[in-house]
């Protein structure tokens, strides 16, 4: 059963990740910021740090899974979403076998893997041609913003799951 508490969080947080900016001033949703809620890849960032031992890639798998779900429900390509948290928890998996799983190197990886997740899927959509947002634009209009909103994300979700993912891990 508790195996279930997982991805049962995380569908929670991907299905939040949708009515989020609902939640925001409409001052700040039609203004010229634009503000992504990577809600799940923050999860998956805590999992990876807190749940997942040497060498077990659950976070990886849970990232492949809800970035496909991502993609069949909020976007138009699939497989960017699935690539990118797999690709990006892969990573910040591999950075945590470097450093210790305390709140700064857990803060300075969520960072990471936002910063991370958030230009590759620019990179891809601009490959393919998507999004035509220069450079600048990018990082000024949307990176910034997206990155200081998950960051309060990031830091109002960490006395909550950090207890109970290594209470879970234990078991």
């Amino acid at each position: 059963m508790k195996r279930l508490f997982i991805p049962l969080i995380l569908f929670l947080v991907v299905i939040l990740e949708g009515v989020a900016l609902e939640l925001l001033p409409t001052r700040l949703v039609t203004g010229d910021f634009l503000i992504i809620p990577h809600w799940a890849l923050v999860f998956l960032v805590y999992v990876s740090m807190f749940y997942d031992k040497e060498n077990t890639y659950s976070s990886v798998f849970y990232g492949i899974m809800f970035g496909m779900l991502i993609d069949i429900v909020y976007t138009g390509v699939l497989g960017v979403y699935m690539f990118t948290y797999a690709f990006v928890i892969y990573i910040v998996q591999g950075l945590k076998k470097l450093l210790h799983a305390n709140i700064y190197v857990t803060i300075l990886l969520g960072i990471f893997g936002i910063i991370l997740g958030d230009f590759t899927i620019y990179i891809i959509f601009s490959v393919i041609g998507i999004t035509e947002i220069a450079w600048q634009h990018y990082i000024i209009y949307r990176l910034l913003p997206t990155v200081l909103a998950n960051l309060l994300f990031l830091l109002i979700l960490y006395p909550l799951v950090r207890r109970p993912l290594i209470k879970w891990r234990d078991e």
